[in-house]
C-alpha cells in the first residue's frame, strides 16, 4: 500500500511520456500533433550520427561522469570509513553534518559560489599569489585542460557527505564480533578497515555502481548548465545542453527526441553489461 503512491507517479512521469519517442520517427510539427505529422524513418538519427558535435558532446559528457563517478566512490567510501572511526561522537555529527549541507544547495547557488571562488579575483587565486605559486590570476574556469577536473571535484564537495551517508548505513550494519575478533588477533586499524570494514559493505558499493552507471549519460546537467562557458565550450557541452541547444531551442523536436532515445538506450545496454561483469567478479 505505501507503494502504490509511487508506483503511480513512475507510471505516469516515466512510462506514459515514453508514447512521445514516436516523434524520433517524424518531422513533428506541434500544430499538426503526432497523428497529423509526416513519417521520416530513421533520418532524425542518421542526421545524429552524421554531426560530428555530437560525438564530442558524447565524450564530454562520458569524461566528466566517469570522473565524477570515480571521485564520488573514493571519496564517499573514504569519508564513510574515516568517520566510522572518529570515536569522539560530537566532532563526527559536525563534520558529518558540514559535509553533506552542501547537497541542499542548489546548483545555481552551489555554482555561483564555485564561480566566484575561482574568479581571477577570487579567494584561490588570491591565495595561491600570496604563497608565491601563482605570479598572475588565472581564470580557472576557463582553461579547457582544467574543466573536467574541476567540474569532477566540485561535484565532490557538494555531494561527497550526502553519499557516504548510505556507506556508513552499511558499516553500521557490520556485526561488532567481527571487529571483537580481530582485536584479539591484533589486528590494527588499518587492518580492519581493509579486511572487515570495506569487504562488508562491498555489496552496496557495486549496486550503487550500478545504479550510478545508468546515469551516465545523464548526470550534471544543472552543473554544466551553471558552470559552462564559451570559453570552454568545446570541453564543457554535455549531452543533455546538446538537446536543448541544437534540438529544442531550434524547433527540432523530433531531432531532440532521437538524442534523447539513444541516450536511454545507451544508459541500459551499460548497465546491463556493468552488472554481468559485476556479477562474473562475485
Amino acid at each position: 500500500m505505501l507503494a502504490i503512491p509511487f508506483i503511480i507517479f513512475v507510471f505516469i512521469f516515466y512510462y506514459l511520456p515514453l508514447r512521445g519517442w514516436v516523434m524520433a520517427f517524424q518531422d513533428f510539427r506541434p500544430h499538426l500533433g503526432i497523428a497529423g505529422s509526416k513519417w521520416v524513418g530513421w533520418l532524425n538519427f542518421k542526421l545524429l550520427f552524421e554531426d560530428q558535435r555530437f560525438y564530442e558532446v558524447i565524450r564530454n559528457t562520458l569524461a566528466m561522469n566517469l570522473l565524477k563517478l570515480l571521485f564520488g566512490f573514493i571519496s564517499a567510501v573514504g569519508l564513510a570509513v574515516i568517520l566510522n572511526e572518529v570515536r569522539v561522537y560530537f566532532f563526527k555529527r559536525v563534520v558529518q553534518t558540514i559535509s553533506y549541507l552542501p547537497h541542499f544547495v542548489s546548483w545555481v547557488v552551489a555554482g555561483n559560489i564555485i564561480i566566484s571562488m575561482l574568479s581571477r579575483g577570487g579567494p584561490l587565486n588570491q591565495f595561491l599569489l600570496s604563497i608565491g605559486i601563482l605570479q598572475e590570476p588565472i581564470l580557472w574556469l576557463g582553461q579547457k585542460s582544467l574543466f573536467w577536473l574541476i567540474i569532477a571535484l566540485t561535484d565532490v564537495w557538494k555531494e561527497v557527505g550526502w553519499n557516504a551517508i548510505i556507506y556508513l548505513a552499511a558499516i553500521a550494519s557490520i556485526d561488532p564480533v567481527m571487529y571483537e575478533a580481530a582485536d584479539i588477533d591484533g589486528a590494527g586499524r588499518i587492518k580492519k578497515i581493509f579486511y572487515i570494514t570495506i569487504p562488508s559493505i562491498m555489496p552496496t558499493i557495486k549496486i550503487i555502481f550500478v545504479m550510478n552507471i545508468g546515469w551516465v549519460l545523464s548526470m550534471g546537467f544543472y552543473q554544466q548548465y551553471v558552470l559552462n562557458n564559451s570559453l570552454v565550450a568545446e570541453v564543457g557541452e554535455v549531452l543533455q545542453l546538446y538537446v536543448i541547444k541544437y534540438g529544442i531551442n531550434m524547433f527540432r523536436f523530433s531531432y531532440a527526441t532521437a538524442a534523447g532515445i539513444f541516450q536511454t538506450v545507451v544508459s541500459l545496454v551499460l548497465v546491463f553489461i556493468v552488472n554481468k561483469l559485476i556479477r562474473a567478479t562475485d
